[in-house]
């Protein structure tokens, strides 16, 4: 406020006139009190300079909502540069102008001030001669028709004739924001009482009309009385149905909140349980991927194996060489040690079958139990360690079994399963993993018939060879007989050698067999070990079958509940319905019951027009008496304006004869002394 005051001071200066200390002490009060307040100027004779310099600051945003410049004495063309600033101003709110004999321009500048300014909501004009000249009026008219803030207007002591409340009614319906209008103590008449009467038919927002010292008939004055309480019964009928369609909205809004809340936890909570069924899923997973690393590891123990039989093959081979060189050894012997020498050979044989007999049970044995073996690790090493020359061989069938694995982990173990179905000493322990794996055993048949005919090509083989050695041991036999005599000497010495050869031989053997039965002892002990491994997951997947029956459960529970909310929800959107269907019906009744007191009021103007018809002759010629004596009136009023404007000058004069007399008389030297 005090840049405000500055800046008018400065104008002022500017335009080479004193700034006015009214003016100044005005602004410096506004300036003391908090907040956007008033500027009061009311009773002050404004200079044209200072109403120039208040029109430069009032644009934009001003430091006060109300401006009262009543009974100023204000001139048309400082109220035209008043004016001027305040079309683009954004803060003032109420405008006061009463008392300043406003006329042609003064009614210009209004119209502009209407047609422009967003923000005054209400605007006094009392004690002006607004309605003197018609042109300016209709230029306010204009301004007021195309204005849409104005809620409040006083034009009070305007001469406003019936012309000029044609021109209102024109603009009033256009206007759609004035609530108030004020018209008493002016010269509307019968005909200015029509035009403002026939207006409210098609001006909805006006709530408040005051006609009294106009001339106007009381009919008229009660058919705006109506006109007006309709619009009030309207807007408030109209207030309330907007509440209440407000409240329903918001009430719809919250329901539908609460509604996608409910459906968001009900959702948050499947995803949970989903959740949880993935984990247990995952888990069950991993359980089968370290089961199936479990068998990856039984099927290398079985590969390792094979390859132990592999060295017990060579093995015999080795064997079979030295029975081939002791045979040519006998065969120098005489006929005497032939019969000595079969029946070594005989045992050599029957030692070879019961060897080979007991190398395939525990072949049998071992590949029964070969996939369930997690504790033949420690043996594994034990016999990798005393197999060290055969180490390079294993990596390289491990290197080619990486490749097939994919491909070999059914069959090996479908295989495995075939070849111990027919095995006879195993069959009660296998019939129980046959019988839970049948239905992984039916396409893999094809493989181990063929892994069946290989091993039956490989015995074949095996008995080809061994009819072989036969055919050399005949022969040896044939060639010990020739040579019996000189092998005589000899019978005693290799007699002993081969006896203690014997003897080492079958201690070996005895540790062989005694490894052997210890390792399928742990064999069985594995497998038995795996069958309580196999029942346990048995259970384990019993059991995630029930909790995912309980889960789908749950979850048929949550739709049913999701069902049943949504259909509560469907009774209460019809309940509002039907609700709002009342509220229509209601307020369709209202729409009857105004129709039917439309049709009073149509009726009751009929009767008016016939009672205006009886009038007429007798209003016809009290018109023309009514004419003498507006004429008479105006000539009048026109002596009581030049009164008012010698007053209002000699007022004038007064006034500034005694500002001046004031300001220079010694009490005022004196107070400003002190």
């Amino acid at each position: 406020m005090e840049e405000f005051r500055r800046a008018y001071a400065r104008l002022c200066a500017a335009g080479g006139a004193a700034p006015q200390e009214a003016v100044l002490r005005r602004l410096r009060e506004l300036g003391e009190a908090p907040g956007r307040g008033r500027l009061d100027l009311a009773a002050q004779s404004l200079s044209l300079e200072t109403c120039g310099a208040l029109g430069r600051l009032l644009p934009g945003a001003a430091p006060f909502a109300e401006v009262a410049l009543g009974d100023c004495g204000l001139s048309e063309e400082g109220v035209k540069l008043l004016l001027h600033g305040l079309c683009s101003n954004t803060t003032v709110k109420s405008l006061d102008l009463k008392g300043n004999n406003l006329r042609t321009m003064g009614a210009e500048a209004l119209g502009k001030l209407l047609r422009q300014n967003k923000s005054i909501r209400s605007l006094i004009l009392e004690w002006n001669s607004l309605g003197v000249w018609e042109e300016g009026f209709s230029f306010f008219c204009q301004g007021l028709g195309a204005n849409n803030v104005l809620q409040r207007l006083d034009l009070r002591n305007n001469q406003i004739n019936h012309h000029g409340a044609g021109e209102l009614a024109m603009a009033l319906k256009r206007n759609a924001s004035l609530q108030e209008l004020d018209l008493r103590w002016n010269n509307i008449g019968l005909l200015g009482g029509r035009a403002l009467l026939n207006c409210l038919r098609s001006n909805k927002t006006l709530k408040r009309l005051e006609l009294a010292g106009n001339n106007v008939p009381s009919d008229i004055l009660k058919a705006v009385e109506q006109a007006l309480d309709h619009n009030q019964d309207r807007q408030t009928i109209l207030s309330e149905t907007q509440n209440r369609a407000c409240m329903l909205s918001k009430e719809i809004l919250n329901l539908k909140d609460e509604k996608t809340k409910q459906f968001l936890d009900l959702m948050d909570t499947i995803d949970k349980q989903r959740e949880e069924i993935a984990r247990s899923g995952r888990i069950s997973a991993g359980r089968v991927s370290q089961l199936q690393e479990a068998l990856k590891e039984q099927h290398s123990i079985m590969n390792s194996l094979k390859a132990k039989l592999q060295m017990t093959e060579a093995a015999l081979a080795l064997s079979e060489q030295k029975v081939h060189n002791l045979g040519e050894l006998l065969s120098a012997m005489k006929q005497e040690q032939a019969n000595m020498v079969e029946r070594h050979f005989a045992e050599l044989q029957q030692q070879k079958q019961e060897g080979a007999d007991r190398e395939g049970k525990l072949f049998r044995d071992l590949s029964a139990c070969s996939e369930k073996n997690l504790l033949l690790r420690n043996q594994v090493d034990e016999l990798e360690k005393k197999c060290k020359v055969q180490q390079d061989q294993l990596f390289q069938l491990k290197q080619d079994l990486t490749d097939t694995t994919a491909e070999l982990k059914l069959r090996a173990v479908q295989a495995e399963e075939r070849l111990e179905m027919e095995k006879r000493r195993l069959k009660q322990s296998l019939e129980d993993m046959e019988s839970l794996r049948l239905k992984e055993v039916d396409h893999m048949t094809q493989h181990m018939e063929a892994s069946e005919r290989s091993l039956q090509d490989r015995v074949q083989r095996l008995e080809a060879i061994r009819i072989a050695l036969e055919e050399e041991l005949s022969q040896v036999k044939a060639a010990a007989l020739t040579e019996r005599g000189h092998a005589e000497e000899e019978l005693i010495k290799v007699r002993n050698q081969a006896r203690l050869d014997e003897q080492q031989r079958l201690e070996h053997l005895e540790e062989k067999l005694r490894l052997m039965t210890e390792s399928r002892d742990e064999a069985q002990n594995c497998c038995l070990k795996q069958k309580q491994m196999v029942s346990e997951a048995q259970a384990k997947a019993s059991q995630l079958s029930l909790h995912t029956d309980a889960l789908r459960r749950r979850i048929e529970e949550l739709q049913q509940d999701l069902n049943s909310k949504e259909q509560e929800k469907m009774t209460e959107v019809n309940k509002v319905k039907v609700e709002l269907q009342e509220q229509i019906g209601h307020l369709q009744a209202e729409r009857t019951a105004q129709e039917g007191l439309r049709e009073k009021i149509a009726a009751l103007e009929r009767q008016l027009k016939v009672l205006s018809s009886s009038h007429r002759e007798a209003l016809l010629d009290k018109e023309g008496e009514i004419s003498v004596l507006l004429e008479k009136l105006r000539m009048r009023e026109a002596d009581i304006s030049r009164m008012r404007e010698e007053e209002a000058q000699r007022a004038n004069l007064l006034q500034n004869a005694i500002m001046a007399y004031v300001q220079g008389s010694p009490l005022r030297t004196h107070s400003s002394r002190k």
